[in-house]
């Protein structure tokens, strides 16, 4: 796949994550994807396997009542198989409101997210909101 590929896979995805299209999230996240979660809240793990990246994916919509989304504001690709996707993360929850950007790393292999890394702008809001 070229770069242009992978990017154009990205916004896929991220439009599937923001409606709950379960099915291409499913097509696009490789069987054995490790997500990786900074931080100190109860969310911050590694996700080993597309069953646990989805089923955290999951949880930010339950523990936000389906309000959190993840804005895309840029995907930008490199020549080795990444592309960052640079992002608002956007959600309410017990009267807290969450905006904070942050950066993921998705490493591509063969048109499917094998890997995907977390970076915040601002951490401690992040885990602040998960508290």
């Amino acid at each position: 796949m070229t770069a242009d590929e992978n990017a154009a896979v990205l916004r896929r995805a991220y439009a599937a994550f923001n409606s709950g299209d379960m099915d291409t999230l499913i097509e696009v996240f490789d069987e054995g994807v490790v997500w990786h979660l900074p931080g100190r809240s109860a969310m911050a793990d590694d996700y080993e396997g597309r069953d646990a990246t989805l089923g955290y994916f999951g949880q930010l919509a339950q523990e936000t009542g389906g309000t959190f989304r993840a804005e895309l504001l840029s995907a930008l690709p490199d020549d080795e198989d990444r592309v960052v996707g640079i992002q608002r993360s956007i959600a309410d929850r017990n009267g807290r409101h969450l905006d904070v950007g942050n950066c993921i790393v998705f490493e591509f292999r063969d048109g499917r997210v094998i890997d995907g890394r977390e970076h915040f702008h601002d951490l401690y809001a992040w885990d602040e909101f998960w508290a």
